[in-house]
């Protein structure tokens, strides 16, 4: 059995035992402590933490926000910049082409009964072609408002409803999106058309040939070309994915690959190779890699389509709902 004064003498000597590692704790938690967040932090930044874009507004204007340019359509869809920097878009319900002018921000009235167009594109020469839904039609018009239809149907069946286009600036060979969204001014059955589905078409440089590029899209919507005439971005909304192509010498694509995991209505692309996709809410845009490198919030609701206009290329036009909105960029369009 223990003494009084042993047993003491152990207490007092676990005591000072106890005094010294609550002195040593005080001083090396911190310590631990900023070592594991600097661990943390490392680890985080080479396995799985989301990729912070490098200064993510650097290709918005220092100070710029977006502005409301006009409101009282119905629903605006298909912007297109001409050589000077004007956009077409249509006003799809209500059958109209309008025009915004690049010098002075006015909004004109370009062609009245206008096929229901969809998606615009121009040409070199300042001709319009038009995804033209009400009779689910490819149009040629000219800067007098003179329509040629250039496509009426494939092999002898109506086209679902030519959505969006893009003209290579390479070739001049055109290639346009056919989903299926049914409409309440069709005098047609509101079915898919089309026994292959909802496809990518490819109109050659002589407006002749029409051919099926695609055989695996779900919805296809919004579409775009590189500057280099090279690789094509399709936006898959049925699958809710975008994805690249290489185009080949002969017009036809291939080495289909996944760009994103997002869909989208209409799609642009700048001189930094950076893609627009549009949807609910606002643009998201995406580095040539398929990163996510900005959202801006340009509307609420359902911002259908985007393009790139103004003089200097480096105004940002957004059709969304009922009305049409602009935002400076450090960046500019590319044809």
């Amino acid at each position: 059995m223990q003494s009084a004064k042993g047993t003491k003498d152990k207490i007092c000597k676990n005591k000072a035992n106890y005094n010294k590692l609550s002195r040593w704790l005080k001083l090396s938690l911190p310590v631990v402590a900023l070592i594991l967040l600097v661990s943390c932090t490392l680890y985080s930044a080479e396995v799985g933490a989301p990729e912070k874009a490098a200064e993510p507004n650097s290709i918005i204007a220092k100070g710029a926000e977006v502005k409301l340019v006009s409101s009282g359509f119905q629903f605006t869809e298909g912007p297109a910049v001409d050589k000077d920097g004007n956009i077409y878009f249509t006003d799809q319900p209500n059958n109209k082409i309008h025009k915004w002018s690049a010098a002075d921000g006015s909004i004109t009235v370009f062609l009245e009964k206008a096929g229901r167009a969809n998606g615009l594109f121009l040409d070199k020469e300042g001709n319009i072609y038009a995804c033209a839904d009400e009779k689910n039609e490819l149009w040629k018009i000219d800067k007098d408002g003179k329509v040629t239809v250039l496509v009426k149907d494939f092999e002898g069946k109506l086209l679902n409803g030519p959505n969006d286009l893009w003209i290579s600036p390479l070739t001049g060979a055109i290639y346009f999106t056919d989903p299926m969204f049914a409409r309440n001014y069709w005098d047609r059955p509101r079915q898919v058309q089309q026994e292959a589905g909802q496809q990518v078409y490819y109109l050659s440089p002589d407006r002749k040939t029409l051919k099926r590029i695609t055989e695996d899209m779900r919805q296809p919507n919004g579409i775009i070309g590189t500057p280099d005439g090279k690789t094509l971005y399709v936006a898959d909304m049925g699958a809710n994915q975008t994805f690249s192509f290489k185009i080949n010498d002969d017009g036809s694509i291939s080495d289909k690959k996944l760009f994103c995991r997002m869909g989208s209505d209409g799609m642009t692309i700048d001189n930094q190779g950076n893609i627009y996709l549009t949807g609910n809410g606002g643009v998201t845009v995406f580095n040539s890699a398929g990163t996510q490198i900005q959202k801006i919030n340009s509307a609420r609701g359902w911002n259908a389509n985007v393009c790139f206009g103004g003089k200097d290329r480096n105004i940002l036009f957004v059709t969304a709902g009922t009305s049409v909105y602009t935002l400076q960029m450090n960046v500019k369009g590319v044809q």
